[in-house]
């Protein structure tokens, strides 16, 4: 297995944000979104970078016949990606009350990126999975969002012990959206981005065009 970078790395936060300014775009209408709520996000959920919405677009014509994207989150509020990170965190050392602060970010960024350098803060990741024709979600082998504890680590993208079906569908779903230029975050199947620091350290890109945004309300549809 290849060495799993987890947002904590310092590598990550290294990387240098030129802002392009390109603006958060609602994808409803354009894909399938799941009818899960996020009530703290206020709608936002649904929003993306336009660039990444194109990509995921891209993707969308690639996977074979009968199948689609299924989107269920976007973008966050940076004060919502804090509040989720800590909330986390929270519950690791309440389970682990001897481990260390730096063990505790590292665990916590596993299944929720640190704030100042979410994917999501910035509009460049989407959490998302796959579909039939008719809407239903196909078998990917954990419950979208299940975290390392309670999935016992099959939500890590390569995880041994899932079943053959739910490994071809993350397979099927890996190669539609590398192609389309996205890059997933190993210890979640079902999170991709494009744009951000973490794409750029995985593709080699000198900077990340999308930083961290507030959802302007012009973007918002106010």
């Amino acid at each position: 297995m290849s060495e799993i970078i987890l947002m904590s790395d310092a590598r990550v936060a290294a990387v240098a944000v030129e802002e392009c300014g390109e603006p958060l775009v609602d994808v409803s209408g354009s894909l399938l979104v799941d009818d899960r709520k996020y009530k703290d996000s206020l709608g936002a959920e649904t929003h993306l970078r336009r660039g990444v919405l194109e990509r995921l677009l891209r993707a969308q014509s690639l996977l074979p016949d009968g199948l689609r994207l299924l989107f269920v989150e976007g973008y966050r509020p940076p004060a919502l990606q804090r509040r989720y990170f800590e909330r986390y965190a929270d519950e690791l050392r309440a389970a682990h009350p001897q481990w260390a602060a730096d063990r505790i970010r590292t665990a916590a960024s596993r299944y929720v990126s640190p704030p100042e350098i979410a994917p999501h803060t910035a509009g460049a990741a989407v959490d998302l999975t796959l579909a039939d024709a008719d809407g239903r979600e196909l078998d990917l082998g954990t419950a979208m969002n299940a975290s390392p504890e309670e999935s016992g680590g099959a939500c890590y993208t390569d995880a041994a012990g899932i079943s053959e079906e739910a490994r071809e569908n993350r397979a099927v779903l890996g190669r539609a959206l590398g192609a389309a230029g996205l890059v997933n975050y190993p210890t979640e199947w079902w999170h991709w981005s494009y744009g951000d620091r973490y794409w750029a350290l995985a593709t080699g890109a000198a900077v990340a065009p999308y930083g961290p945004k507030e959802l302007e309300a012009q973007e918002a549809g106010a």
